[in-house]
């Protein structure tokens, strides 16, 4: 354990990219072949407005690398937060780091951007994909990734982890978050296996869903804990799935990157609710 927290201390630009792209190619390969759904679109064409966002969110995270790293040493110099703060075994440290820090860097930035009027203008985007898969992942305004950076430095404070348990828990929620948007399903035994601990592509399709209250659910990034700890969990058949966003379902407001862009600064649209938004026909065939 401690020469993995020693590797992803000064894990490699190269290595963290590896990650990323290895990722997006698994998924995208299994999803290719055995798709949950069979959308009617172009998929590179889709891949392509999700990459964009995928390297604006390397960019801020790039600007915020150096405010990370400071806040990690601080915390580990002057014995702030809660693993510094009691004693236990390596092994324990790391796991509670990695809990804090999907719970405050992932679970309650999340549920705020579902929540704070301004913070979820810029959410907008990601929800607004209608084409969910493993691309969709990192589809994320230039603005929620300036959110997410001050929320993981926030998590980082708290849980005082070093920047090796730091960097650990960004390369599992890279791959996770790749696993869990991906147009897949598992078989019933593995989703039941892994959905007690991990968060499966069934559970978070559910939060992808275009109406309340479904899209105000399952806000959890890697653990499952946090949702059936706070009551945010919930369940709807695949089959009933509708992706998008039902304030944003016209094709020119959620596929060019334009558009996506603005949304943040555009007038403010209330939920519309079932029934009343008009989701594009045919999006999918199971």
């Amino acid at each position: 354990m401690e020469r993995l927290i020693q590797y992803f201390e000064t894990i490699p630009s190269a290595h963290r990219a590896l990650i990323l792209a290895g990722g997006i190619t698994l998924f995208w390969l299994i999803e290719t072949a055995i798709p949950l759904f069979r959308f009617d679109y172009q998929k590179v064409r889709h891949a392509g407005i999700n990459i964009f966002f995928t390297f604006t969110t390397i960019i801020v995270n790039f600007l915020f690398a150096v405010l990370l790293v400071k806040t990690c040493d601080w915390v580990v110099a002057n014995k702030v937060g809660v693993i510094q703060w009691i004693n236990l075994p390596f092994w324990a440290e790391v796991l509670i780091g990695l809990l804090l820090l999907d719970l405050i860097g992932a679970y309650f930035i999340h549920w705020l951007q579902h929540h704070v009027k301004t913070m979820w203008r810029f959410h907008i985007i990601h929800h607004s994909d209608t084409y969910l898969d493993t691309t969709s992942a990192n589809r994320h305004h230039p603005g929620e990734s300036v959110f997410r950076a001050v929320f993981t430095m926030l998590a980082a404070l708290v849980a005082g982890t070093p920047i090796g348990i730091v960097m650990l828990y960004q390369s599992l929620s890279v791959v996770l978050s790749q696993f869990n948007h991906a147009n897949i399903q598992l078989p019933r035994w593995a989703e039941k296996a892994l959905g007690w601990l991990l968060v499966t592509p069934n559970m978070h399709h559910v939060h992808h869903h275009y109406v309340l209250p479904h899209t105000n659910s399952n806000y959890g990034n890697i653990f499952t804990v946090w949702d059936r700890l706070f009551g945010t969990y919930m369940e709807l058949d695949p089959n009933d799935l509708t992706y998008g966003l039902d304030t944003h379902m016209a094709t020119h407001e959620h596929s060019h990157i334009g558009n996506l862009l603005k949304i943040p600064f555009q007038k403010y649209r209330p939920p519309v609710g079932a029934g009343l938004a008009q989701p594009e026909k045919a999006l999918h065939d199971s």
